[in-house]
């Protein structure tokens, strides 16, 4: 318990959407908060979504001040939400969008002024880095928030929810944009916990007669641009269930985005049938359009198809449009048998053709089937779970119910918006079933698109009172330290990197771990790189175990670059032994703390960004 909090907000910090739930000492539900944004030029309206777009104006395009909120100066409006979304489909390469996915692209400098990507309309001067959108998202968040809900932010501990996916850098980068926006310390918060959380003070005190011990649960998570799986374990712990988060997937960028431009092709082939072809500005445009008739679509199962519309441009700007058709047949044809076809549990996803030029762009999945990547993730888990003897024992009844290598969930937890169309959730429940026989139980009462901020904030008063069921995590990855070989250099021959492992899986908040037995030599006074790596799938790994071969069976999560002082007695270019001690502060940060036993001498590393 920690009395100094006596509320808790919660945001999600989606790719497509966001959202923020406040909840109080008491035990009603979390709140979600309406959130001012820009409804046009001198308007303003409050939703429960801000849509996580941006729109960067002309300068002739309105007045100043045009889009000035209560809590913004005229010429400081960003023009955010709603809005900028459907302002940006006139004027795609003005919009910014998918900034979270930016954030995890490691192939670019997210610090840097790159968005929107490829823009020619939009100056280099103005445009924004992932970490500038993010930031400007978040401080929208935190002022809109204030303004609907009386806060004192001393007294409120804050929540942010991330992708279970996200690796280290992800999560520094996510909480550099944090404090940016004026947040002080907020937690991170994995998403699949997050609509878990709210399932939990859904269900309230009946959630133990949904499972029992020995239960798996598939949190499924797909929203804009991500998807995201994570399994749940049900335990018994001295009489009472108990819950453990015992796996999570791979960052998968394949959601909703991936959907709409699926249907923008289909859509854009009808036009060319037509005979209207359009341009690759319209087609920004039509991806678009296709969202709102896919959304309208799954929204009212009384319609059979929905226009869509593109505007044209000319000396006029907009001079006309040409428009066609989205029809349910297409839309389940593309949105089931293309990205839930039912496979075989055998199938994995296809991998990515090695092009010898690239772009730079999103790293978005090659294959497009969540199915595989579903399968694939359920594999792994297999092989993270049957790699840990403490795994293996609290998971015996599913291991001894696999098939075909696959770790079996008993109930599925629905979220993200891509699961708001029941033929999709249906679809899951019956690939499920093809794969295993038996279709798992799917856990009711989600609430889609609000879900994540609220159990964010169920979250954060959990932790203020001390009371209710936690689930029990920690690091969702296994993460390493690479280590420079000695060996003999052989002309052609790279040496292989190895890694030793810092922090095993679920390694909790507040604790350290200590790799007594072994010491490493450092170099002191001159630039040195530290490698940082990690799994999802070698929760067997114990501190100190190492992997031969890091860069082949590990995934770089981050490195450092510094040039650590060599203090009293020490010269620059010394190699003096170490040793090294891993912390997970309480905020879930990832602390390396390195030192030498024959002084006071400790040298703590901070994780930087990868920008190559």
């Amino acid at each position: 318990m920690d009395s100094s909090f006596t509320s808790a907000l919660g945001i999600d910090l989606g790719t497509s959407n966001s959202a923020v739930a406040l909840a109080q000492a008491d035990a009603t539900p979390a709140r979600i908060l309406q959130l001012a944004q820009p409804a046009g030029p001198g308007a303003v309206e409050s939703l429960p979504l801000l849509a996580s777009a941006l729109y960067l104006p002309h300068p002739d395009e309105q007045s100043p001040g045009a889009f000035a909120l209560p809590w913004t100066a005229p010429a400081d409006a960003p023009v955010i939400g709603r809005f900028a979304r459907s302002r940006g489909a006139l004027a795609p390469d003005r919009l910014v969008t998918s900034a979270k996915s930016w954030l995890c692209n490691p192939r670019v400098d997210r610090t840097s002024p790159i968005l929107p990507w490829q823009s020619d309309s939009v100056p280099a001067s103005d445009k924004v880095s992932p970490l500038d959108a993010s930031t400007r998202f978040l401080t929208h968040l935190r002022a809109t928030s204030a303004s609907s809900s009386p806060l004192d932010w001393s007294s409120t501990r804050v929540v942010i929810t991330v992708p279970a996916s996200f690796d280290e850098a992800a999560r520094n980068l996510t909480r550099d944009a944090a404090a940016r926006a004026g947040f002080n310390d907020p937690l991170l918060l994995e998403e699949p916990l997050a609509a878990f959380y709210a399932w939990l003070e859904h269900a309230g005190n009946d959630w133990r007669r949904h499972v029992r011990p020995g239960d798996i649960v598939l949190v499924c998570d797909v929203g804009g641009g991500t998807a995201d799986f994570s399994l749940i374990a049900v335990n018994e712990a001295d009489g009472a269930l108990a819950l453990d988060r015992i796996s999570v997937g791979e960052h998968i960028l394949l959601g909703g985005d991936n959907l709409d431009l699926a249907l923008a092709h289909a859509l854009r082939a009808q036009l060319d049938e037509a005979g209207q072809s359009i341009d690759e500005w319209q087609f920004l445009a039509l991806i678009a359009a296709a969202r709102d008739a896919k959304e309208a679509l799954f929204n009212d199962p009384s319609l059979n198809e929905v226009p869509v519309a593109v505007p044209t441009r000319s000396a006029r700007l907009f001079a006309k449009t040409v428009s066609t058709r989205l029809d349910r047949a297409l839309l389940e044809t593309i949105a089931l048998d293309g990205f839930l076809p039912l496979t075989a549990p055998t199938e994995r996803p296809a991998a990515r053709s090695a092009g010898g030029l690239r772009e730079l762009g999103l790293n978005y999945a090659a294959d497009p089937a969540l199915s595989r990547h579903l399968a694939r993730f359920l594999a792994r888990s297999h092989q993270n779970v049957a790699g840990s003897p403490d795994l293996q024992t609290r998971v015996a009844a599913a291991l001894a119910a696999s098939q075909h290598d696959l770790l079996r969930p008993t109930h599925v937890l629905f979220n993200g918006g891509a699961f708001k169309a029941v033929p999709m959730r249906r679809r899951v429940l019956d690939l499920l079933a093809h794969w295993f026989g038996a279709a798992p139980s799917e856990l009711a009462g989600a609430d889609y698109d609000l879900a994540v901020a609220r159990g964010a904030a169920a979250y954060g008063r959990l932790l203020n009172s001390g009371s209710g069921v936690r689930i029990r995590a920690g690091t969702a990855r296994s993460y390493y330290v690479g280590l420079e070989s000695t060996v003999l250099a052989v002309p052609g021959l790279k040496p292989t990197v190895k890694a030793v492992c810092v922090a095993p899986q679920g390694m909790e908040e507040g604790t350290s771990a200590t790799l007594a037995d072994r010491e490493f030599g450092l170099v002191v006074g001159e630039p040195v790189e530290f490698r940082l790596f990690s799994s999802t799938a070698r929760a067997g790994d114990a501190t100190g175990a190492v992997v031969p071969n890091a860069e082949r069976d590990l995934e770089e999560s981050a490195r450092v670059e510094t040039t650590l002082p060599p203090g009293d007695g020490l010269t620059e270019g010394d190699v003096i032994p170490v040793r090294l001690v891993t912390r997970v502060n309480e905020l879930g940060v990832l602390e390396l703390h390195l030192s030498h036993p024959e002084t006071t001498r400790a040298w703590k590393l901070e994780f930087k960004v990868r920008t190559t």
